[in-house]
């Protein structure tokens, strides 16, 4: 597979906590998953104190909303830089090309 082979989006974004909404910069990838027929995304979310606050450091199920779109997903424990790792499957938070004539417009 290579870097073209991958969807994304890197930028601003909002995670849904509980009941908590915190802002946050995220950068996601994904693809889809012949082998078990589901499309999988994941990244990382910068640092961020209020989502250290919140969850502890702990791994919790979240709701990720950008300006593309909102899934359901999970963060991990963060890592030695405090960043979290996110991961879902299904539809991502982000636009994903449906049509080849999208994934040729996207390739350039």
């Amino acid at each position: 597979m290579s870097e073209h082979d991958e969807d994304g989006y890197t930028g601003a974004a909002t995670l849904l906590v509980d009941e908590t909404e915190v802002a946050v910069e995220v950068h996601l990838r994904g693809h889809f998953q012949p082998i078990d027929g589901y499309y999988h995304w994941y990244g990382r979310i910068k640092p961020n104190d209020e989502l250290m606050t919140l969850t502890g450091g702990k791994k919790r199920k979240v709701r990720l909303s950008t300006p593309e779109g909102t899934a359901e997903g999970e963060i991990s424990d963060p890592d030695p830089w405090d960043r979290y790792r996110i991961m879902g499957t299904s539809t991502p938070p982000f636009a994903v090309p449906t049509t080849l004539e999208e994934v040729e417009a996207t390739a350039h």
